[in-house]
């Protein structure tokens, strides 16, 4: 059985790849290493398809080192062994450069098993991961290496890798195909910057083309068909759930409809309807907040009106409350207030309750004055009387501060005529 057409093509210079010009254009940092032949130990931490695998590869040819790769998902303790045996050996004279792929599955002692020989040099570690490093990886591995963020590739550059893996099928298939116009820019835009999963969808592409008049027509129609949610990348416990979700909610923030609505989309299409709904309501409460005190009901109703319809209706209550949100004018006073009362409350910034507002009404022998003394504010002109709510310790502490919007103000103004 042939192997992949991503593996087939897999480039053996670093000239050959597409994308992470940040990272491998001439005079850039993780280029001059390579070229330096004194590698260190590197992680490489970005999306799947990016090119992760392969330029470990041409790093081991580039130094003459034996190259074991392991996947953190399978190998064990004991490949770890096997591949230490390897360094007695004439595979191993030149050192070992191990590709540990997925490391995040590696647990802390599997990890730990590993550092005295990438401290003694005696192993080269190249650890791949499409998690965050700093939360999964172990810190004393992450203080031996050197962290470098790969990116997903773009359009322009994986269309490269369209074109080369239509010319590979070509050749190895002796075939000659008719390739519409906008396939190859259709497939590299659909694969969201994952080079692999564009050969996937090219092979698939030729696989599944007819024959017509001795030749392979490669219609657009059909690639769309092929790649229908292959842009999608998504995992409920990944990087990229957490991703989506804040700039989702940060875009109705900033007020940013078209951003807002296409994050949506995102969440949908992904099937993450319960966090599409959930950031929702906490941004109609938190960054609209008094402003418009009445878009949390009106935005709830279009949450229990999503949940009740699921998907894909859901879709369309859940778009109008967040281009509602977007449109609304924004406060976020009450939830710094909240905030700072908390903060209060957890250093222990409390205090007995003043006795006018304790829920009794009879005092002790012990008490000095006797009776509660509560005003009752509705026997008061403007329905308000001066009397002291907050413990003693922090009678003068100012945890709400009006917003700058229209009803906030009206607000304040309205309340400083009466307590004047």
């Amino acid at each position: 059985m042939p192997a992949p057409l991503a593996d087939r093509i897999r480039p053996e210079t670093i000239e050959d790849m597409v994308g992470q010009e940040h990272l491998l254009a001439p005079g850039k940092a993780l280029r001059n290493i390579i070229e330096s032949g004194e590698v260190p130990n590197l992680i490489f931490y970005g999306p799947p398809g990016t090119g992760k695998t392969t330029l470990a590869g041409i790093i081991a040819r580039r130094t003459d080192r034996h190259l074991v790769k392991l996947n953190g998902t399978t190998a064990g303790t004991a490949d770890i062994k096997e591949t230490v045996a390897k360094l007695d050996t004439f595979q191993g004279m030149n050192g070992i450069l191990l590709y540990l792929d997925e490391i995040q599955y590696f647990n802390k002692r599997q990890q730990q098993s590993l550092l005295e020989y990438i401290e003694n040099g005696s192993i080269t570690l190249i650890a791949s991961t499409t998690e965050n490093p700093y939360f999964y990886v172990y810190s004393a591995i992450l203080s031996r290496s050197t962290v470098f963020e790969f990116k997903s590739v773009s359009e322009s550059e994986t269309e490269k890798a369209v074109i080369r893996g239509f010319d590979e099928m070509s050749k190895s298939r002796s075939e000659e195909y008719e390739i519409e116009p906008g396939v190859t820019k259709h497939i590299a835009t659909a694969c969201a910057g994952d080079v692999r999963k564009a050969l996937n969808s090219v092979e698939l592409s030729v696989l599944s083309a007819p024959f017509e008049n001795g030749k392979k027509i490669i219609t657009l129609e059909n690639a769309q068909a092929l790649t229908q949610k292959s842009a999608m990348r998504y995992d409920k416990d990944s990087d990229e759930h957490y991703d989506i979700i804040s700039a989702y909610q940060k875009s109705m923030r900033g007020s940013d409809a078209n951003a807002a609505i296409h994050y949506l989309a995102r969440l949908l299409e992904a099937g993450d309807l319960p966090s599409a709904c959930r950031r929702l309501m906490v941004c109609a409460c938190e960054d609209v907040g008094l402003a418009y005190p009445q878009i949390i009901p009106i935005v709830k109703s279009a949450v229990d009106a999503a949940l009740m319809l699921g998907l894909p209706e859901a879709r369309i209550p859940l778009a109008d409350a967040v281009i509602l949100v977007c449109n609304s004018p924004k406060s976020n006073s009450a939830y710094r207030a909240i905030n700072s009362a908390m903060a209060d409350v957890q250093k222990g910034n409390t205090g007995p309750i003043p006795r006018q507002l304790q829920n009794k009404h009879y005092d002790g022998e012990d008490a000095e004055v006797k009776g509660q003394f509560y005003k009752y504010a509705h026997d008061f002109p403007g329905h308000w009387v001066d009397q002291q709510y907050l413990p003693d310790n922090i009678k003068d502490t100012v945890y709400y501060e009006y917003g700058d919007n229209k009803l906030e103000q009206a607000a304040k103004e309205y309340w400083s005529k009466i307590k004047e």
